[in-house]
């Protein structure tokens, strides 16, 4: 499984990621909506991880960017400025879930788990 994490939090995105690719996981990470944008045109990835609050633009833009021209990508929203309630917005976008942070690693997985099959 291909993921990419979108998420301006460098530490928490590149913690995530070499979590991520010890578990034997295909993983990048890029830091900003813009980079994230970027490379998804570059390579298409099976599931992102997405923050929803970034300073260059928010995660429901890329995320509509996301069900517009990758409908096959499943996206996954982490947030740990939002509520419920954005969570919802989020699905309404096209998210399949989303999480709170500090993300639990063993919740995460058994949510990428489902997404093998």
């Amino acid at each position: 499984m291909k993921i990419l994490i979108i998420d301006d939090e460098v530490e928490f995105a590149t913690t995530l990621c070499q979590r991520l690719k010890l578990r034997k996981f295909d993983v990048s990470e890029a830091h900003s909506g813009t980079e994230g944008l970027a490379a998804l045109s570059a390579s298409v990835p099976d599931v992102v991880l997405l923050d929803m609050k970034m300073p260059d633009m928010s995660g429901f833009d890329v995320l509509k960017v996301i069900s517009r021209d990758l409908p096959q990508t499943r996206t996954i929203m982490l947030t740990g400025h939002g509520s419920g309630e954005a969570g919802k917005e989020g699905l309404a976008l096209g998210a399949i879930d989303y999480l709170m942070k500090p993300v639990e690693l063993k919740e995460l997985l058994a949510k990428l788990k489902t997404l093998e099959n």
